[in-house]
């Protein structure tokens, strides 16, 4: 049983999430709380699994909360955001403090349809109970050395000489604070265009580009459609669109579509994957990170039959949750698997390479 503690300063909102939440058998909402130390007292004396909190509150907002439980219980905390752009520009900022996930209020802080979010709501609280990463961090000096795995030795060389590369990317859960340890560690100058997917509702990507391109050497920006893309840039897919990638005047143009895919998600990673596939003479680095389900593995066997291609795959260890990753490990379609620390070197080794 997954035991939960529900904050939020709106005794309506918290009446509306501990049923939705009680409604599922694997779920026991073991107590409310009206603001973050109100919260920091019953996990205290409740001692829950997974938390259920509000980003905007009085006396002690989310974030603060947030970084106390990380601090104290390092337990796994699902931010409940309103989608104002303060509450993007926190939600954001929650993740990478280290938030399991987040869902959006669908309007308002007090949502009346807050219904229509039951489904993801219960998932995130199943997935982050069950997730088991409520250890504290392994220390950067004490890690053990970088997992590096063949899978398929065969299929690791890539083509030379073809002189054009991209690199595509997708995640999930936990990706905007993966994302943090691998964009701004890769170099301004990189020989090939970035393309992100991350699971997230329309909005909170530009947020989460902003942030990223202000910790980063290389450009960050949300892609925009119709525009080329170019070396030493990283494009996140906005959220609520479908981003591929074509050849068009001699270079790649990014398109933004409303498509949607057997996955559910938009943006898709397994979208993309299959639009880089069909770059026929240019040479890919596809990276699959933390994140539930198993979106991008379907797209990542389209790419291994077109050839030409180097996959990445993050590591259990690193993993926030190991669910897209596994995945694409269990059909035997990664020739690396890599901490999160460590994927950004590998990305830029592949590139360079190549270029020798």
């Amino acid at each position: 049983m997954i035991r939960v503690l529900v904050v939020d300063d709106s005794a309506f909102m918290r009446k509306m999430i501990s049923d939705f939440l009680t409604e599922e058998k694997q779920i026991e909402v073991i107590g409310t709380a009206r603001n973050g130390e109100e919260a920091l007292k019953k996990i205290e004396l409740l001692n829950p699994d997974v938390i259920t909190l509000d980003v905007e509150m009085p006396v002690m907002n989310g974030t603060d909360t947030l970084r106390k439980i990380i601090e104290i219980y390092n337990l796994p905390v699902i931010m409940v955001s309103s989608q104002t752009e303060k509450g993007k520009e926190c939600t954001i900022n929650c993740l990478e403090i280290g938030a399991f996930d987040f869902i959006t209020k669908p309007s308002g802080s007090i949502s009346l349809d807050l219904y229509k979010i039951k489904e993801q709501l219960v998932e995130r609280v199943v997935a982050a109970g069950l997730s088991g990463k409520h250890k504290p961090p392994v220390p950067q000096a004490v890690r053990p050395e970088p997992i590096v795995r063949a899978v398929k030795p065969e299929l690791s060389k890539l083509k030379s000489g073809t002189g054009r590369q991209i690199v595509c990317i997708g995640t999930s859960t936990g990706g905007p604070r993966a994302l943090q340890k691998v964009i701004p560690k890769l170099p301004k100058d990189l020989n090939a265009p970035v393309v992100v997917v991350q699971h997230m509702p329309e909005g909170f990507t530009a947020s989460l580009a902003e942030r990223l391109n202000h910790l980063s050497d290389i450009q960050v920006k949300e892609a925009k459609d119709g525009e080329e893309a170019l070396n030493g840039c990283v494009y996140i897919a906005p959220g609520g669109k479908n981003i591929s990638v074509i050849k068009n005047s001699g270079g790649l143009q990014i398109v933004l579509d409303n498509v949607d895919t057997p996955s559910r998600h938009k943006p898709s990673a397994d979208y993309l994957f299959r639009s880089v596939g069909k770059l026929a003479d240019y040479e890919k680095v596809a990276v699959i990170m933390t994140g539930m389900g198993s979106d991008g593995t379907a797209g990542l066997k389209d790419l291994l039959t077109a050839g030409n291609v180097k996959t990445i795959a993050e590591s259990e260890e690193s993993c926030v949750v190991y669910g897209m990753p596994k995945a694409a490990v269990k059909a035997g379609l990664i020739h690396e698997i890599k901490h999160v620390e460590d994927i950004a070197a590998s990305i830029t080794s592949c590139v360079k390479k190549e270029r020798v």
